[in-house]
């Protein structure tokens, strides 16, 4: 894994640690977190003190040619706010999914999310011969569309009522870039705005 850290505006992204299993415990624990992460997949939580130990030691031995856990931290304070991931990074197709949670509430909707996005795009895009980078979200979560789309992410598709959350139907959303988009003044537009 790499022992670097990317800073940008607001945060840096570092790589996992051990100690950062006790976040990971508490956001996939938190029904918030889970609800907006993840249209509250049962799959990301809650989970046992256990599961998250087993799912860290995986997670800490993951070859970054194909994917990578980071930790997010606030640069004002050094505190670990969420994490950002990639992973089937195929680079024959050139192609990798991507996928960031602020689990820290009082950081939503303040920029860390957009800033973290944008430092793995800038780091998968720089490290890889990568032509595409991809996430996805569900249709109810209007913060993380309106952040893909100013980081210069496009739906691409839409998979309709595929989410069931609260006894409601949600589309699954799909987003690309593609590596010629992110240059071409996407960076200065995101790096005024935030």
């Amino acid at each position: 894994m790499l022992e670097e850290k990317f800073e940008g505006k607001l945060v840096g992204l570092r790589a996992l640690r051990s100690e950062d299993a006790e976040h990971h415990l508490r956001w996939r624990n938190d029904p918030e977190v889970v609800r907006w992460a993840t249209a509250g997949d049962p799959c990301f939580g809650p989970v046992t003190a256990e599961a998250v130990a087993l799912g860290f030691d995986t997670m800490l031995r993951l070859n970054p040619r194909e994917s990578a856990v980071f930790t997010v931290e606030d640069l004002a304070g050094g505190a670990v706010i969420g994490m950002a991931d990639y992973r089937d990074l195929d680079p024959y197709a050139g192609v990798a999914t991507l996928g960031v949670t602020i689990g820290e509430r009082e950081f939503w909707g303040l920029g860390h999310g957009s800033d973290a996005l944008r430092l793995l795009v800038d780091h998968l895009f720089g490290a890889y011969p990568l032509n595409r980078l991809e996430l996805d979200t569900w249709s109810g979560n209007e913060r993380a569309v309106r952040a893909f789309t100013r980081l210069g992410f496009r739906e691409e598709g839409r998979r309709r009522s595929a989410v069931l959350l609260d006894g409601n139907r949600y589309d699954s959303v799909l987003f690309g870039m593609l590596r010629e988009e992110w240059p071409n003044g996407t960076r200065d537009a995101v790096n005024a705005a935030v």
